[in-house]
């Protein structure tokens, strides 16, 4: 019989027990990836210390810091990525749904599903990330892998703009609808382990950052995810640009030139 021990020690539900797995998780990255974790985590926590403590500061907090690694992570292809967004996802749709952006809730709802429960209950997910990451355009189906990305995009951009407007009653629900869409777009590619992935990223961090931006101008949130969302758009120009990461965008392409 195989070895139960053996078996399961490559998923990362197991090893959340252990407490060296922390410390292997937090080795290997990129060295843009250290210097810009180090910056968010200051920014985020100068941020809050700097404003009076509140129950919803505190939770702001502790989404920013766990979110934030969790995205650095993810580029440095770490399945504690996995643990981190789950929590941090729960605690966003907490702050999410007190500040009525309830499309970000269904987004971080989503990436429960389709990024932190699968890399924390398949084994290996990060293992050769890099040998295993494609590209839409490739083997020839390019115009299929997009006209399939843009019909999936706009069947659940119709779906929560008539949630926000009819169901939720969003104050903002055009840009909270636009940010989720294109986060659940990208979430479906990580998953799928596209690079075009950072292209959503990357998209659904600037409109992200409108939204925490206006929520927070309008008094419904506090400037720190406001903050944390742009040093997501950090992150994701490190996963463009940074060779030293698997998810390089331009990796394949430049190893055929």
């Amino acid at each position: 019989m195989k070895d139960l021990t053996q078996s399961t020690k490559e998923y990362a539900w197991y090893s959340v027990l252990k407490p060296s797995w922390y410390i292997e998780q937090m080795r290997g990255w990129s060295t843009a990836s250290y210097y810009l974790l180090y910056l968010g985590i200051g920014i985020i926590i100068g941020m809050t210390v700097s404003n009076p403590i509140t129950t919803v500061a505190l939770m702001t907090l502790a989404a920013g810091v766990l979110g934030f690694t969790t995205t650095v992570a993810t580029t440095n292809a770490k399945p504690i990525n996995g643990l981190f967004g789950l929590v941090s996802a729960v605690i966003y749709i907490i702050v999410a749904i007190g500040a009525k952006n309830y499309n970000d809730v269904l987004l971080q709802a989503t990436y429960i599903v389709l990024l932190d429960i699968p890399i924390l209950l398949l084994p290996s997910w990060a293992k050769d990330v890099d040998k295993k990451v494609r590209f839409l355009t490739e083997e020839g189906h390019g115009v299929r892998n997009w006209a399939l990305t843009g019909a999936f995009f706009l069947v659940v951009f119709g779906i929560l703009y008539y949630s926000d407007t009819h169901i939720f009653i969003s104050p903002r629900p055009l840009i909270d609808s636009l940010a989720a869409t294109i986060g659940i777009t990208g979430a479906l590619l990580t998953t799928l382990r596209f690079s075009d992935t950072y292209i959503f990223w990357t998209l659904q961090g600037l409109f992200s950052v409108v939204l925490w931006g206006l929520t927070a101008t309008q008094g419904d949130a506090n400037w720190v995810l406001f903050v944390t969302y742009l040093m997501y758009l950090a992150n994701d120009g490190i996963s463009f640009f940074d060779k030293n990461t698997p998810w390089f965008h331009h990796q394949k392409h430049v190893a055929k030139a």
